[in-house]
Order: C-alpha cells, then sequence, then structure tokens
C-alpha cells in the first residue's frame, strides 16, 4: 500500500539548502547544487538561475515557509530578493554525510586525473595510472580543499607527492620549439637554452635560428616573454607535444 507524502512536504533533485540562523530562528532557501558557488564567485548574478524555489523556510525539507511577521522581525524587509540574498552571503550550505563523502571522493580523482595527466615516472617518462596516484596521494596524507576546483589544487597535489609519498614522479616535459630571426639567435640563443632540460635540435640558418627543446611547463611563458621582449614580436614558440615523451 502506497504512503501518502505530506501534501505539503516538497521532494526536491540536485538540491543545496542554504541555512542561516538569525534572530534566533533558522531559514533556509533551495538552491541548485553548485549555483551557490557560481553566485558567490561573482559567475552568476541571476537569482532566478540559482534559487529552486523562490521563497524563504524555515524549513525546506518539510516545505515548511517563513511568515511575513518572522522575516520582518529577522531582516527587517519582506523583500525575499534581499532576504535570499543575504542567505545567500552568509548562509552555511547544508551538505549531507554521504553527499560530503561522494563530492570529496569525486574530487579527489578528478585530481589524481589531472595529476597523471600532467607527471611521469621519472625512470620511464611514462604516466601513471589514476588509481596509483590516489594511493599516493592518501600515503602522502593530501588533504582536499572542498571549496577550491580540483584544477587549482595540481600543483600542490605534486608538490606534497614528491616531498612526501614514495612514488618517483615528476611533471611531464613539453616539447617545443623556438624559431628567432638568426639577426636575434645569437643575442637570445643562451637565455633560450638556460630553461632546456634537453636540446634535441639546435640549428643556426642564414635567415632563422630553430632549436627543438624539452622544458618544464614552467618555463614556457618564461621563455615566450623573454621572446616578446628580445626579438619583438618576430620569435616564436610553439608547442609540439605535452604528455609523457619516451626517453
Amino acid at each position: 500500500m502506497p504512503i501518502n507524502q505530506p501534501s505539503n512536504q516538497i521532494k526536491l533533485t540536485n538540491v543545496s539548502i542554504v541555512r542561516l540562523k538569525k534572530g534566533g530562528k533558522r531559514f533556509e532557501i533551495a538552491c541548485y547544487k553548485n549555483k551557490v558557488q557560481e553566485w558567490r564567485n561573482g559567475v552568476e548574478t541571476n537569482l532566478d538561475d540559482v534559487l529552486q524555489i523562490s521563497n524563504v523556510f524555515m524549513n525546506v525539507s518539510k516545505g515548511e515557509v517563513a511568515k511575513h511577521g518572522e522575516l520582518k522581525k529577522a531582516f527587517g524587509t519582506t523583500e525575499i530578493s534581499e532576504i535570499v540574498s543575504e542567505i545567500l552571503k552568509k548562509g552555511e550550505v547544508q551538505v549531507g554525510e554521504k553527499e560530503r563523502e561522494h563530492d570529496q571522493s569525486a574530487l579527489r580523482k578528478e585530481i589524481a586525473t589531472l595529476v597523471a595527466e600532467k607527471c611521469v615516472d621519472p625512470s620511464t617518462q611514462r604516466p601513471y595510472p589514476v588509481g596509483m596516484i590516489e594511493k599516493a596521494m592518501t600515503e602522502a596524507g593530501y588533504s582536499l580543499k572542498p571549496n577550491k576546483n580540483a584544477k587549482s589544487q595540481v600543483s600542490d597535489c605534486i608538490k606534497i607527492l614528491q616531498s612526501d609519498s614514495t612514488l618517483p614522479i615528476q611533471r611531464a616535459r613539453m616539447r617545443v620549439r623556438v624559431t628567432v630571426p638568426s639577426s636575434d639567435g645569437q643575442r637570445v640563443r643562451e637565455k633560450v637554452l638556460e630553461g632546456a632540460e634537453k636540446v634535441e635540435q639546435d640549428q643556426m640558418g642564414e635567415d632563422e635560428w630553430e632549436v627543438t627543446l624539452l622544458i618544464d611547463p614552467s618555463q614556457f611563458r618564461v621563455i615566450n616573454e623573454l621572446l616578446q621582449k628580445e626579438c619583438k614580436g618576430k620569435g616564436r614558440i610553439e608547442t609540439l607535444t605535452f604528455a609523457a615523451t619516451a626517453s
């Protein structure tokens, strides 16, 4: 026999509840997942795209809407958009334990995947499986930052793996080609080669100097800025490969 749900109970999916305690009362709003952070970061500005229901609740899951008198007493207004903005700005996002574990697991895997794409085993110059990176993260005691995206955590994760895990790991090298007019080549050659881990090809012609290098990705910007400054837009650096390189 089917169980009848209370008529005022709200069944929502893909929801984030933001809660703010004010004036001794608890106020909640029902938002779309991910939209809360986008609104706080300034990416999303339209409240209609953030809220699942344009109302303020005492309890979202029970469908208990806040009364006008309660809103006026706590917020000094009954203007829903003003109250919602304050709750979004100052409130806490409510996350269930299972949801938190799921989100952390997904974030950890995403970070490990990005690390695997950017790094290699120094002895073989080949990438590690994602599962091996995850094990090394656990071994190193790497702590996720739930409020930051995976991409922004990759550099810190690599540093911690290098210092605190037993997994030998280094960033994959970029293979780049630098081309500059011969008139500039003699002048910038030494500085360009300083940023290389390996010079694969070095050819000075009548018209231009061309060199193929393996570099750490961090050197790409350094060399590019050097060329812009010294060659007045006539020098260029281009990426040939960016992955595990054959030893």
